[in-house]
């Protein structure tokens, strides 16, 4: 059954819903007669030329999927993307934290052996103290013995920041990570990424 345009123009101004829907039906036959029957798609996803993929079909990961590397970084993605979430309130990153935590644990120490103990490059780690300091978290002084080094004191503020912050950590994304692993295998993963940072 056709519509003309002619009949849609006549129906009345109070029904746009009918007049709307009659429209689409009108324009759905008149391109059905001029133009030919689609080719239904191939069924591999892909266009007819087999160049373009369809968007929605998942990537396949191949060989990906089996490397420990890729799994281990996507692991660590997700894992930092939790650590941020949690420790919002405070704007710390992982690597600002472990700085933190190393110099409540090591004061007086100098910046070469903290960076290279987290296995930071001198110039990040310079550009990271720089944030650090200015916000009043650490500072950093002369050394008495090595005029050309420098060694990292905590401040009170900093102090103060990383003991709400290990709070943070410890009440939700360590807390989040046992419940997700469980004791047994979190122990279990420690020991391998400890092997693998000690030994490859």
């Amino acid at each position: 059954m056709t519509v003309s345009k002619t009949a849609i123009a006549r129906m009345p101004a109070g029904k746009p819903a009918i007049k709307a829907a009659a429209r689409t039906a009108a324009n759905k036959t008149a391109a059905e007669t001029v133009k030919a029957p689609k080719e239904p798609a191939p069924k591999n996803g892909n266009q007819e030329n087999g160049n373009e993929p369809n968007e929605a079909a998942a990537l396949q990961l191949g060989e990906l999927s089996e490397l420990l590397g890729y799994a281990m970084k996507r692991a660590q993605l997700k894992v930092f993307e939790d650590f941020l979430r949690c420790v919002a309130p405070l704007q710390l990153t992982p690597a600002q934290f472990s700085v933190l935590l190393l110099l409540d644990r090591n004061p007086g120490r100098n910046q070469t052996e903290i960076a290279n103990t987290l296995g930071i490059l001198r110039p990040n780690f310079v550009a990271m103290l720089d944030g650090l300091e200015s916000r009043g978290l650490c500072e950093r002084v002369r050394s008495a013995s090595d005029r050309r080094s420098h060694i990292l004191l905590m401040t009170d503020k900093g102090r103060a920041v990383l003991a709400r912050a290990k709070k943070l950590v410890a009440t939700r994304h360590e807390a989040r990570l046992n419940e997700l692993l469980g004791p047994a295998n979190r122990v279990a993963l420690l020991d391998m990424l400890a092997k693998i940072a000690g030994e490859l």
